[in-house]
């Protein structure tokens, strides 16, 4: 059955938030240092690879 259009249109804008919330989430975590990233699991180099320190808006 095809999506209907309202329906496609909200789960790109759905996508959209998640990607810009995502990016801002990885730029405040690179203010954070070393010791406490690979406290929570992560580094520095794999935030970077995640992308986007800043904001799209």
């Amino acid at each position: 059955m095809a999506t209907s259009f309202f329906r496609s249109a909200f789960e790109r804008v759905v996508a959209a938030r998640e990607r810009q919330a995502s990016r801002y989430v990885n730029g405040v975590l690179m203010n954070l240092d070393d010791r406490t990233l690979r406290g929570m699991g992560t580094s520095r180099e794999e935030l970077r690879r995640k992308g986007g320190f800043n904001s799209g808006f």
